[in-house]
């Protein structure tokens, strides 16, 4: 978008300016590559301004998906080591009680 804009007043400037002298149309022309050098300078910062905070937020998504799926796998082990140490405890109820 703003190419197209920054393109539609080189060429308006550069129409207007078809009558100057030869000096002006340069400097005319010079400002133009000027405005379209820092254009397109401007939109890089942007992208990778955008790149790199795309990468901080999936790195902690990323972090918190691993946290969360540790605290299931050590509450799961949790889980099973009760019911493992209760079936246990039956078990020698059972065989103490025969």
């Amino acid at each position: 978008m703003k190419r197209l804009i920054t393109t539609g007043l080189v060429a308006a400037t550069a129409l207007g300016l078809a009558a100057c002298s030869p000096k002006a149309q340069n400097e005319t022309a010079e400002a133009g590559n000027a405005i379209a050098a820092d254009t397109s300078a401007t939109t890089s910062n942007a992208v990778s301004d955008v790149d790199a905070a795309t990468d901080r937020a999936l790195n902690k998504a990323e972090n918190s998906l691993d946290n969360a799926g540790a605290a299931l796998k050590n509450s799961g082990d949790r889980a099973a080591d009760a019911t493992g140490n209760a079936m246990v405890r039956a078990g020698e109820d059972l065989r103490d009680k025969n």
